[in-house]
């Protein structure tokens, strides 16, 4: 990922959806925070992969881990 998000821009959009303080660095704690669930995504998707025998990352090896990884993180 060689370009980064706007700060400004992503700062707009979380002051905007919530009626809380942010402070100075919550934009980039954010961005933080995606480039580790890519990663782990990511990782994960390896994982499955080679499970599978695979020698490539394929969709729906992605799909299934990301199902996994959404049901873990909301309950």
């Amino acid at each position: 990922m060689s370009k980064k998000a706007p700060r400004a821009a992503l700062k707009l959009q979380m002051k905007k959806n919530t009626n809380i303080r942010i402070g100075k660095n919550a934009d980039l704690m954010a961005q933080l925070n995606l480039l580790v669930l890519l990663h782990r995504l990511a990782e994960e998707s390896r994982v499955k992969a080679f499970e599978e025998k695979s020698a490539t990352i394929k969709v729906h090896h992605v799909r299934a881990v990301a199902k996994k990884l959404l049901k873990s993180t909301r309950g």
